[in-house]
């Protein structure tokens, strides 16, 4: 067995160093896909609907002194106003809706980001452009306003009964495939955000507008104070549910009579008992003269 020379392996480093190079160069050029949680997205558009409806509930109990029924005629109106208000304090001033913020979200304008030789944390890129603002009201805003509004003012006018105009016939069938259309894309749309996480709908995927992490520090620790405290009243609700056919028992009252403060009432129920029993007569018989109740034999 041959020792190998002195410098042998600052040759084999030379050899080898040329071909370490080609195969780790593709890999270092390559960029790693972030991956945002889509829990995290899917509660963040859940807490938004919960906002909007808890801001609607405070707004309808204004008008509640009103004329009934008044405020259920502008129902769409009131729901875009609100989402108006949430669009405009939120997105429009390069902030996250709230449901956004409490999931560490942040709105970025996919188009702008460009890949860099390291790992990507989620924490780059520019926030949305003026006009994918714009857009973003138009389509979630003014959008879904037109959309009910047109389905309303359809079903009011009955444009699907067979004996209107052939017109009003078409375009009942025309808005009906246009639904259908827009609920198969967005079932296609939710199964690849399952598959990639990104964009949760086909507004966001049009705009090219993806959510990403805003900080890189989150607290996941989740409190349940809350529910605690929740379940505790739950628990104290249906025990006073269980006790309270117990409290309209005769036992009951005769256990607590003694500690009555009503003695006028206390009295009153003893000379309405049977002398002979101590019993409360159903249908009693009076003795006269001296009014004394007895239970009959």
């Amino acid at each position: 067995m041959t020792l190998p020379s002195h410098d042998a392996w600052i040759h084999t480093s030379h050899t080898l160093l040329p071909r370490w190079k080609s195969l780790s160069l593709p890999h270092q050029q390559s960029t790693l896909p972030i991956s945002i949680s889509r829990v995290n997205q899917v509660d963040a558009a859940r807490l938004d609907v919960e906002m909007s409806a808890m801001l609607k509930e405070q707004l309808v109990k204004v008008f509640s002194l009103m004329k009934p029924g008044m405020l259920f005629q502008y129902e769409a109106e009131l729901d875009a106003f609100l989402e108006f208000l949430i669009w405009r304090f939120s997105i429009w001033v390069d902030k996250p809706t709230p449901g956004i913020a409490l999931m560490n979200l942040r709105y970025r304008d996919e188009r702008a980001v460009e890949p860099r030789d390291k790992v990507r944390t989620g924490l780059e890129g520019p926030g949305l452009t003026v006009a994918q603002k714009l857009w973003y009201c138009i389509a979630t805003v003014g959008g879904q306003y037109i959309w009910a509004r047109l389905q309303s003012f359809s079903a009011f006018r009955r444009w699907g009964d067979t004996e209107q105009r052939p017109l009003a016939r078409r375009l009942w069938i025309l808005i009906q495939r246009i639904e259908g259309i827009y609920r198969a894309a967005s079932f296609g749309n939710l199964l690849i955000f399952l598959c990639t996480g990104r964009y949760r709908n086909l507004i966001e995927r049009a705009l090219r507008a993806r959510l990403v992490y805003g900080s890189p520090n989150m607290n996941r620790a989740v409190s349940f104070e809350y529910m605690n405290r929740q379940l505790v009243w739950n628990e104290f609700s249906e025990m006073l549910l269980l006790l309270l056919p117990l409290l309209n028992s005769s036992s009951v009252k005769n256990l607590l009579r003694p500690f009555s403060k009503d003695k006028s009432l206390s009295s009153a129920e003893d000379g309405s008992a049977c002398p002979i029993c101590q019993a409360t007569p159903t249908i009693p018989y009076v003795a006269l003269p001296c009014q004394h109740r007895y239970i009959s034999l």
